[in-house]
């Protein structure tokens, strides 16, 4: 079996089409539902590094005279480190990758090849569906702990500050799923992507400002006269599954520059979303699945 199926009813009736994408979010809400107190708990143990980072950031200021690294003082950094787990909770995929190419290596992904149902959709509707469920446990415990570090926090922002918070968090989201689902798509030219899978989790960490804020890189020369490290983290996807959201809530990120970096981001949620389906076109052409 070989290519997929051009009988799509979405194709020729877009209602069709989005009804079948309701249904299949709906479908996976309720699969995600299934395990609750296992979901709920996984979900409330991310909390616990809090108050590591909260002991360590204190004690690295402790330790120096200066009252700021980088333009970030104590304040802001847990400020910054609370606010990139609220980015991760958009921007993150577990599983999407190695569940893609799982899928492509045991040959269960053939049923997206005869049926009317979009593999690309069925994957976002499903993962909407775990946001959905992630939020609506989560919740709770965000705003208990952003309650409790209220201090840390500078000033409300204005309100074109928090739309433009909450524009990026919502591109996270997009760019975070292609960049995965881009990477599982791998599987079908390779047997094996784990190892590809742990080498971008390490580059994503390190590079989409998780660890530490990019703007500690400003002063590494990057090897392109004139440039720093930072300069170049700045223009890859990276930075915007973590780092950014936080900036702009912060005011690290301003005027022209916010623009810029908006649309930087939403190009790179382009260009993914284009290399998908590139990526499942040929794939699909070159597949070959036995067994029942």
């Amino acid at each position: 079996m070989s290519g997929p199926s051009d009988t799509s009813a979405a194709a020729s009736d877009p209602l069709a089409g989005l009804r079948i994408w309701w249904t299949m979010l709906v479908i996976s809400i309720e699969e995600r539902l299934v395990y609750r107190g296992d979901f709920a708990l996984g979900t409330l143990m991310r909390f616990l590094p809090i108050v590591t980072q909260v002991f360590l950031w204190t004690a690295v200021f402790s330790a120096t005279a200066r009252g700021d690294i980088a333009g970030y003082s104590r304040n802001d950094i847990v400020a910054y480190y609370l606010l990139t787990m609220l980015s991760r909770a958009f921007s993150s995929m577990p599983g999407l990758a190695t569940g893609i190419a799982r899928s492509i290596r045991d040959g269960s992904i053939k049923k997206f090849l005869v049926q009317p149902v979009d593999y690309l959709s069925f994957l976002l509707a499903s993962r909407v569906a775990h946001k959905l469920v992630y939020y609506a446990v989560a919740a709770a415990p965000f705003a208990l702990v952003f309650f409790l570090c209220r201090s840390f926090f500078p000033p409300l922002p204005d309100a074109t500050t928090v739309a433009a918070f909450l524009g990026a968090l919502l591109l996270s989201f997009l760019l975070g799923f292609f960049l995965e689902a881009a990477l599982g798509m791998l599987g079908f030219w390779f047997l094996e992507i784990s190892s590809l899978v742990f080498g971008y989790m390490l580059v994503q960490y390190l590079l989409s400002g998780h660890m530490f804020p990019i703007d500690m890189l400003a002063g590494i020369p990057s090897g392109i006269p004139g440039t720093s490290l930072a300069d170049v983290v700045s223009w890859l996807p990276f930075q915007f599954t973590a780092y950014f959201p936080a900036a702009v809530w912060l005011g690290k990120v301003r005027g022209a520059e916010l623009v810029r970096l908006l649309v930087v981001e939403a190009v790179w949620v382009v260009v993914m979303a284009v290399a998908c389906r590139l990526a499942w076109r040929r794939g699909t052409r070159r597949y070959s699945a036995f067994g029942g």
